[in-house]
């Protein structure tokens, strides 16, 4: 008689998958310990919360919830043709942009095929490989960064796709567009480019790379953006990826029909308006990532000097342990040993009264 077995059932690539570590909840923490005025700069989160207008619209939407969401997404997809310059039929939209970066892999990578990261890049390139039982290939990084030389070398027959975080989460490096041009050039076309661009908009104007218009170039390219961040709306998950229309259409074949709630679709054509906030999330974020340089400045601290939201700092062999003792203080950062930085905490941007709590904390354990 055959006894049950869940692991032997399961695919491969999932046996020995180690699921995601999200940054650690506010409330877990409460319960944990029984602290209240708590500190989370642990998940590259804005601290300004929603808009005022996002708001209002989510108030507007709540009466139609009964009813299926716009599967195919019109609105916001017009928004955005318009915004950036891009055609309806090269979007697909995404719960989160995590949810296009796992859906391009689930679309055009097989068990035979080989994708291509940096190491100390974000998580889910290797797990999303992983699961579906490709060969990851982690390629070494450069100054905690992409070495685009050494992923090209990398590339063999059976590469099928290449994940670039620019700005890289989560060490914050950065590509310039001049590099990124001259990659995409060597590239062959039968290989996939996903350029992760989660942290596009906390990027200058002047260094921001022409990614969408490289699209009538490079066929093989693909763009991912978030709302996520610079937008404020983490917890309504809304992203998209802009691609070649072939490639959208093959990934929309494969996307889950309601993939995007009706709150977060009007979320998100909302805030896409909204420039006073996105210029407001870009100016707080400068004036604390100018507060924890100098603080890091102050006492000798390395780090690694970051185009995103966060800053990771080195603080040495007892990262861990001063993780630990930050929770204690009721600041939470984020650990990043499972990225090869065991040195290293990830601190996100706050508030400047947020930022001050952390500073407090880590001047009272130096």
């Amino acid at each position: 008689m055959t006894t049950f077995d869940a692991k032997q059932l399961a695919n491969v690539g999932v046996r020995n998958l180690q699921p995601y570590q999200a940054g650690k909840p506010i409330e877990e923490l409460e319960r944990e310990l029984g602290i209240s005025d708590i500190v989370k700069l642990a998940s590259n989160e804005n601290p300004l919360g929603l808009s005022s207008k996002v708001r209002t619209a989510l108030q507007e939407t709540l009466s139609g919830l009964a009813r299926y969401p716009d599967a195919n997404g019109f609105y916001l997809k017009t928004k955005l043709a318009k915004k950036f310059g891009i055609a309806v039929n090269q979007i697909t939209l995404g719960n989160g942009s995590n949810d296009c970066l796992e859906l391009v892999a689930r679309t055009f990578v097989n068990d035979s095929h080989e994708v291509i990261f940096s190491q100390h890049a974000f998580v889910v390139y290797p797990l999303v490989t992983q699961a579906i039982g490709a060969k990851g290939i982690a390629v070494p990084a450069k100054d905690y960064g992409h070495d685009l030389d050494a992923m090209l070398a990398a590339i063999t027959e059976k590469t099928r796709m290449i994940f670039i975080a620019n700005p890289n989460n989560p060490t914050g490096t950065f590509l310039t567009s001049d590099e990124l041009s001259a990659f995409l050039a060597k590239v062959p076309a039968n290989v996939l480019v996903v350029l992760d661009e989660a942290y596009y908009e906390y990027v200058s104007e002047a260094e921001r790379a022409p990614s969408f218009e490289w699209l009538a170039q490079y066929p093989n390219l693909l763009v991912s953006r978030t709302f996520s961040k610079a937008y404020g709306l983490a917890g309504l998950r809304a992203g998209y990826m802009v691609s070649h229309p072939e490639v959208a259409d093959l990934m929309n074949r494969a996307r889950q029909p309601f993939n995007m709630n009706s709150l977060s679709l009007r979320a998100a054509e909302v805030a896409l308006d909204d420039e006073d906030y996105l210029q407001q999330s870009v100016a707080v974020n400068a004036a604390g990532m100018e507060q924890l340089v100098a603080f890091c400045e102050k006492h000798g601290l390395a780090y690694i000097p970051s185009h995103g939201n966060f800053l990771t700092i080195e603080v040495g062999d007892k990262a861990g342990e001063i993780y630990q003792q930050l929770l204690q203080a009721g600041v939470i950062v984020r650990p990043v040993a499972g990225y090869e930085l065991p040195r290293h905490l990830r601190v996100s941007i706050g508030l400047p009264e947020e930022n001050e709590a952390f500073i407090r904390a880590m001047e009272q354990l130096l």
